[in-house]
């Protein structure tokens, strides 16, 4: 089994919990591999028993990544999945933050989460992706949203017009002081 891992950053707090984790998953003959940036941070702090990989972006990952694991609150999650796009590799939120709406796997459920995993005693979720093209492009490389795309106007003029379009065919234009589309998350 092939899992990833990712989170913002490793705080003081969570070290003896991503310490049995990472120990649980190795000990348990699961493949790692972990946000680089994440995974610095782990380096002085966590012992690893077996060697794991790390990646980049959703083009480093295995295609047969089995579950992604995003760490922290529903924010992290969000990042997660502008992470992996549309890699359709799933992914398993637990909650080490504030909220936990989307996140909302706990600490204490990961034995749980895992052996469902490795069982395949699961039910996927399945959430609408939002992708973005504008000209010029307002996103840059983070055009992907689970929740919604905000668009307002920089300057002080009254209003902007927004050509809108679902899926390359036209819907519409609005006259608007911005437009926000957002899925049923």
């Amino acid at each position: 089994m092939k899992i990833a891992i990712y989170s913002r950053l490793l705080k003081p707090k969570d070290t003896a919990f991503i310490q049995d984790l990472i120990t649980y998953l190795l000990t348990n003959d699961i493949e790692l591999n972990i946000h680089h940036k994440y995974h610095e941070q782990l380096l002085p702090h966590i012992q690893f028993l077996k060697p794991v990989s790390t990646f980049h972006n959703y083009k480093d990952l295995p295609p047969n990544t089995d579950c992604l694991f995003s760490l922290g609150g529903d924010g992290t999650l969000l990042d997660t999945v502008n992470l992996i796009r549309n890699s359709q590799i799933p992914i398993l939120g637990i909650n080490i933050g504030r909220l936990g709406f989307l996140a909302n796997a706990g600490k204490d459920d990961l034995a749980i989460a895992v052996n469902a995993l490795k069982n395949k005693n699961y039910t996927l979720d399945q959430r609408s992706l939002l992708h973005l093209d504008s000209t010029p492009s307002l996103f840059q490389d983070f055009n992907y949203a689970l929740n919604e795309f905000t668009i307002h106007k920089q300057d002080s003029s009254s209003m902007v017009l927004i050509h809108t379009y679902v899926d390359g065919i036209f819907l519409n234009s609005y006259w608007a002081d911005g437009i926000i589309v957002a899925t049923p998350t």
